[in-house]
């Protein structure tokens, strides 16, 4: 270890003491750089029908871009949906002559609307000639063939019809039709039934029995190929062939309602959410209300403009892909932001909602306003490093100022508060028993403040104050920092309440940090977070007693020793720890993780010399590695700041694109799936081999797991911000050069 050698090296030794301090930015190897082009966003709309009692059974949209449900009470549309604003499904009032008529079927011919009832199959298109009686007073499905030959069937029976005439009759005996599709390519009509798949030959007149089966549910058919879906799975036919595939049962829901081929892909409804089939032989999976009205799915089809349309039996879900880069994502996020996540200047998380109503609610009060405020505010500052936007600066002052103000509020000099708020309230915010009277009457603010809120403040300070050319802000910032640490330091390396205590978490003093086991993982956060915030400290302020006691802490104290121990070292407390300690390292704390990496900022960049960094820099690296599955932006971004070319930008890039648009807590559920692969329980509760997309799982900050599976409780409560959650990881890969600006004409 680095530590060790330096003992016994007087050598090394004034090296580690040397007060040449070398300013970031020296030359360094040229990083990957993830080119912004287009990719495809996807976001749903959603229709919920009025009535639960409705059966809703079939979608189809036509060449003109309408939309048309087929219920149990007659044809219906959807009514005033955007994204975020659901809409709902009302009755088709349009065609007011055929409004009598019994329709029993709704489909599509050459991208118009047919409608089947117990007299004949017709439409509005073509001038309305299509009129063509039928004998099957009970058919309830239908397909059209080549020429206007309709194929229908009243779940038993079976009749070819053209222009009023039924040229073929024919019936599956013994079982029960559910679908009937026709493949252009073959000329062929395909019948399924709970026990088989069915060819109808349109000219001979002939039903045969093609593949024979067990529960049978759904199918579709393209090129003589088709897919079929049952209780069990799914599988593939080569029906020139007759050759059947294996029964695919490592899929989101064996339970299939549904079957679509739209494009590249294969789409498939079940008894709880939709899932496509890729390409690469992987599913995206859609489950709860961030894209569905219920999770029982009774029909897929493709809609207007590339989007997909699932009807549920709650109503129906407009699955939409844009064309979007990540500036223009973060342009969205920058305005969901202002428009509705800001209270007096923090960055904060709509709450209480109706519903996923984001017209109700209130912006709620948290133990971590400054952190997830300074989050937000080091994502405004990288912004306008990048761009001078006057917006960005205006986005930084305000949220400065709310943390500013933090300082301001308390009764105890250098002690910032959790957060703040007008008096006469306190009964009604978190942690009620947290809140004390501000000086002036009009106002309380929150005590017991964090070691993740002050580690959270340094970091937004010491870029401001770096990267903002504005003198008053870098001066007031830099203010904060020396106030800040100076209070720290004189009440012995505690954080010191209203109460003349420590709070519970403020604490980096070597009789608490060594009092841990060496494999807890607090031992190594305090030591690293209060040797890059006396770090941050020095270099703006340049006081010697920053550096002197960081020194102090690094050599007679063990705190570098701490700092660089391994991760891989960090579990379970033995057996003879203390309660607190068993307490602290009874799994991962990915909060911790979360107050690492944003202390890496000033472990880094502000260190004191050359060979701090190069073992700073390896001891950031061993903290990725360990962090490399969850696929974390935010990680790999400050990952780069170290200079390495290895930080997992094509990750980091993933998760940005994969997150979703929608920010409401929708309750997720993920660990029914078959196609995931479960881990036994370990520490660092990692649920499942491979990572989730972020679309498909709960929304979480950066300090959750992001393995993290289900979200069973207050569905559609809340939306959180994406000022800490994508903006940082964003507008900093932008800084530091890892993501290019949009790439035009792509």
């Amino acid at each position: 270890m680095w530590y060790s050698t330096l003992q016994k090296s007087s050598k090394l030794a004034l090296l580690f003491l040397s007060l040449a301090s070398c300013v970031y930015g020296q030359k360094k190897s040229p990083l990957p750089v993830y080119e912004d082009k287009p990719f495809w966003q996807d976001y749903s709309v959603k229709y919920y029908a009025k009535d639960s009692q409705v059966l809703l059974k079939s979608v189809a949209a036509d060449r003109n871009g309408s939309i048309k449900i087929f219920s149990s009470t007659g044809l219906m549309l959807p009514h005033a949906g955007q994204f975020l604003n659901p809409g709902t499904l009302v009755s088709d009032q349009r065609n007011r002559t055929s409004g009598a008529k019994k329709i029993q079927h709704l489909f599509t011919y050459a991208d118009q609307f047919v409608f089947l009832d117990d007299k004949s199959i017709f439409s509005h298109a073509w001038a309305g000639t299509l009129q063509s009686r039928h004998e099957l007073p009970g058919a309830s499905m239908g397909a059209g063939g080549n020429d206007f030959t309709f194929l229908i069937s009243d779940g038993t029976s079976l009749h070819l019809v053209h222009s009023s005439k039924t040229l073929f009759k024919s019936r599956v005996e013994g079982d029960q039709i559910s679908a009937l599709a026709f493949d252009s390519s073959t000329g062929y009509f395909w019948v399924l039934a709970s026990y088989g798949l069915h060819r109808f030959d349109p000219k001979t007149g002939q039903l045969a029995l093609w593949i024979a089966g067990n529960k049978f549910t759904a199918f579709d058919v393209r090129e003589n190929k088709a897919v079929v879906g049952s209780t069990e799975g799914f599988f593939t036919v080569d029906l020139a062939t007759k050759k059947v595939g294996a029964l695919q049962q490592k899929i989101p829901v064996p339970s299939i309602t549904a079957v679509k081929i739209l494009g590249d892909k294969t789409w498939f409804g079940s008894t709880n959410g939709a899932f496509a089939l890729r390409k690469d032989g992987k599913f995206d999976y859609f489950q709860g209300e961030r894209w569905l009205p219920n999770n029982e799915v009774t029909s897929i089809n493709a809609g207007p403009n590339q989007s997909v349309l699932i009807v549920t039996k709650a109503g129906l879900a407009q699955l939409h892909v844009k064309s979007m880069t990540l500036h223009e994502k973060a342009m969205y996020f920058e305005a969901q932001v202002r428009e509705r996540h800001i209270r007096h200047g923090f960055n904060a998380s709509l709450s209480q909602m109706e519903h996923g109503n984001i017209s109700t609610g209130y912006l709620a009060d948290s133990d971590n306003d400054g952190l997830w405020t300074s989050m937000y505010l080091g994502a405004e500052i990288f912004r306008y490093a990048v761009t001078k936007e006057a917006d960005a600066l205006a986005n930084v002052r305000e949220a400065f100022e709310a943390m500013e103000r933090l300082y301001m509020i308390t009764s105890v000099p250098g002690f910032p508060a959790r957060s703040y708020e007008r008096s006469g309230y306190i009964a009604q915010l978190s942690d009620p028993e947290r809140w004390q009277h501000a000086s002036d009457a009009a106002w309380d603010w929150k005590s017991t403040t964090s070691s993740d809120e002050v580690i959270g403040h340094m970091f937004a300070f010491g870029a401001l104050a770096e990267l903002v050319n504005v003198p008053d802000l870098q001066k007031r910032s830099i203010v904060l920092m020396d106030t800040l640490m100076s209070h720290i330091i004189k009440n012995k390396w505690y954080l010191i309440d209203y109460d003349g205590k420590p709070t519970l978490w403020g604490r980096w003093n070597p009789s608490y940090v060594n009092g841990f086991p060496t494999n807890i993982g607090d031992r190594k956060l305090n030591s690293s977070n209060i040797i890059s915030m006396l770090q941050t400290a020095y270099h703006f302020t340049k006081k010697p007693i920053y550096k002197e006691k960081a020194f102090e802490l690094m050599q007679k104290h063990g705190y570098f020793e701490n700092l660089m121990r391994p991760m891989n070292q960090i579990g379970l407390a033995p057996d003879n720890a203390d309660p607190h300690a068993k307490n602290l390292s009874d799994a991962w704390n990915h909060s911790d993780d979360e107050m690492y990496f944003v202390g890496y900022w000033g472990l880094y960049r502000y260190a004191f010399n050359d060979t701090l960094r190069a073992n700073y820099k390896k001891a950031i690296i061993d903290h990725w590695e360990i962090e490399r599955p969850e696929k974390e932006g935010a990680w790999n971004i400050f990952t780069a700041l170290t200079g390495t070319n290895t930080f997992d930008l094509a990750e980091a890039a993933w998760y940005l694109r994969e997150h979703p648009l929608d920010m409401v807590d929708w309750a997720i559920e993920n660990s029914h799936r078959k196609d995931i692969e479960l881990l036994a329980p370990n520490f660092r509760k990692q649920f499942t081999k491979e990572v989730l997309p972020p679309d498909e799982r709960p929304i979480q900050r950066h300090n959750a797991n992001m393995f993290t599976l289900d979200r069973k409780t207050g569905n559609g409560i809340s939306e959180h911000s994406a000022g800490d959650i994508w903006l940082l990881p964003y507008w900093m890969g932008r800084y530091l050069q890892v993501i290019s600006s949009p790439v035009k004409g792509q």
